[in-house]
């Protein structure tokens, strides 16, 4: 089972804090979605028959397109590639954009999930992250989707913002659990290179981040979304039993993905693509019947690395049995190895083969993922990781070659 990822390089405005590749003009729109059809032909074998469990549309903002043009593109897809019955596919929406007259389009196509970008339900958060929604808006466009049958809801709240109390953020996470929303995407603020927010704030304009108080958010945030029966799957995401995202879930276990779209990112197991991040130079390219990208082929220790990285992000953990059958007994003993110190701290735990971050552990996830990658230029801190190492499994046998 594969996962597709449909980029929409469009917004109305530019979020203060955002480094996504979009565009705040819709002269190309029509361009833009010819070139788009051209690239799925062109990619249908990509994913190499596999069936597709999950559609995202993602940006930019996908809701700001029309019904035709959600229609030409999810035909496309369901021409050229074999769709599950059952594929869950997402679109992203921002609050603006929902309608009753919008969300009745939605339900004539084959969406099915909507993943909706509120922030925060403060006005003065919406004004200072230069949204383009209000605080009346983020609750009404919830009650019109659930009103419009669409119940497979996510939404986005961002913590740890200069003027966002704890008092407030609890308010934000109370008045999601009040409209019964099944999953939550929660992120702490980021200051990107090259954003406006990054600007401002190198210029006084802006407060800088705290980070003392997104890590005391994130802990309340655990505390207030455990007691409400959520399962926290994924560092940043919380849902109710059943209600997990399929598609992120899908990069988390490393399975097999196309990206449609410019600057979208694809991977079929051994290599990785990403498209130029440009949109006339993508419309141009494919007008020549040429996709416009760069690729890179994973070598052994990068893959073992990716796994380190995203497993651990996981509720359930990296599992020691997977990187020894798939990279070497001698991978997976020493990742055990190195993972004592933070056993011994408490940040993991070591449960059935699986490491698990602890509750401490998940506000140092990053850090700790990174100390227990293997480097090949650094043999020194956490043992040696040639490609002629790691690619090696365990013989069926269960002794060494």
């Amino acid at each position: 089972m594969a996962g597709i990822y449909v980029h929409i390089p469009f917004c109305k405005k530019a979020c203060h804090y955002c480094n996504f590749h979009f565009s705040v003009s819709l002269k190309i729109k029509n361009d833009f979605i010819a070139a788009l059809l051209k690239e799925i032909a062109l990619q249908k074998n990509y994913l190499q028959n596999e069936t597709i469990q999950s559609i995202y549309f993602g940006g930019g903002t996908p809701s700001i397109l029309e019904k035709e043009d959600l229609q030409q593109i999810c035909d496309a897809l369901y021409t050229n590639f074999d769709i599950a019955a059952a594929a869950e596919i997402t679109l992203e929406a921002n609050p603006d954009d929902i309608s009753t007259e919008k969300l009745a389009d939605w339900k004539k196509t084959a969406i099915n999930r909507l993943s909706i970008g509120i922030q925060s339900f403060f006005e003065e958060d919406l004004q200072w992250m230069n949204r383009a929604h209000n605080a009346l808006q983020a609750k009404d466009c919830i009650t019109l989707a659930q009103a419009s049958g669409f119940n497979n809801l996510s939404i986005d709240l961002i913590y740890g913002t200069p003027g966002l109390t704890d008092e407030k953020w609890k308010q934000n996470v109370d008045a999601a659990l009040a409209l019964n929303i099944p999953h939550l995407s929660c992120y702490a603020l980021t200051v990107e290179p090259g954003t406006a927010l990054q600007k401002m704030i190198a210029q006084h304009k802006k407060e800088d981040v705290d980070t003392e108080k997104q890590a005391r958010h994130f802990v309340l945030l655990m505390d207030w979304l455990e007691q409400a029966g959520f399962e926290h799957y994924e560092i940043s995401n919380f849902a109710k039993p059943g209600h997990r995202s399929i598609h992120n879930s899908s990069y988390w276990q490393g399975k097999k993905y196309l990206g449609l779209g410019p600057s979208a990112h694809s991977f079929d197991g051994t290599k990785r693509q990403w498209n130029i991040a440009n949109n006339p130079l993508y419309i141009q390219s494919l007008n020549n019947n040429k996709i416009p990208f760069e690729e890179e082929i994973l070598t052994g220790w990068q893959r073992l690395n990716e796994y380190i990285m995203t497993s651990l992000r996981t509720m359930e953990g990296l599992d020691l049995a997977y990187i020894k059958t798939n990279f070497g007994i001698v991978v997976s003993e020493q990742l055990q190895k190195n993972s004592d110190k933070f056993i011994t701290g408490e940040k993991l735990l070591l449960n059935n083969q699986l490491l698990q971050l602890t509750r401490e552990g998940k506000l140092f996830a990053d850090g700790i993922a990174a100390e227990l990658f293997f480097i090949n230029d650094r043999p020194g801190i956490n043992g040696s990781c040639d490609d002629a190492n790691i690619l090696q499994p365990e013989p069926p046998s269960g002794k060494a070659p």
